[in-house]
């Protein structure tokens, strides 16, 4: 067994055991299928290992009707600690003149193969749990917002999930983004 089966192994085994700690996330979908689903979509492998490995905590959070899309979401309790301190977008990272951050949500999420969530799947998400009590997350920002320079992100306070705004540019220590994958 070669690096990247080990690899592929051990985070299969970990999604298998969160998936089964967590089973009120997905109480319609068997574990069988999960694992049927990703062994027939490799390329959704390198996705997932990097949404592990920057701490997202990668769990499936639905599967359509037809069992045709499988959907992963992070679900760390707080913003995954290997993708905050980022601003919005290429654009918001360049705009900066002082202080850049060395990367932006948009872009990371390109290079990881997922997207962030919108503002639906994010209070979807906070329907399964309470995530971002301490941090807050990115958001995919409608095009008029961000035409305007400022984008949206979220977090829960107060046992409320709030939408706010900032400017495309800015970046903050408990900042980061979560990301969906549909498999």
């Amino acid at each position: 067994m070669n690096d990247h089966d080990r690899d592929r192994e051990a985070l299969l085994a970990t999604l298998e055991q969160r998936f089964t700690r967590h089973m009120s996330r997905h109480a319609a979908v068997r574990w069988s299928d999960v694992e049927v689903r990703l062994r027939d979509h490799a390329s959704a492998w390198t996705s997932l290992l990097a949404m592990e490995r920057t701490g997202g905590e990668p769990d499936v959070v639905s599967m359509d009707a037809s069992g045709d899309v499988l959907t992963f979401v992070d679900c760390s309790a707080e913003s995954p600690s290997g993708r905050r301190s980022i601003c919005y977008d290429r654009a918001g990272l360049e705009s900066r003149k002082e202080h850049q951050p060395a990367h932006s949500a948009i872009e990371m999420a390109a290079e990881m193969g997922v997207s962030l969530l919108t503002e639906g799947q994010y209070r979807a998400l906070q329907l399964l749990g309470h995530f971002d009590l301490k941090t807050s997350s990115w958001i995919l920002t409608p095009a008029p917002i961000r035409a305007r320079g400022g984008a949206l992100f979220c977090d829960r306070r107060y046992d409320t999930v709030f939408t706010y705004h900032n400017g495309a540019q800015s970046y903050y220590g408990v900042r980061g983004f979560r990301a969906v994958l549909s498999v």
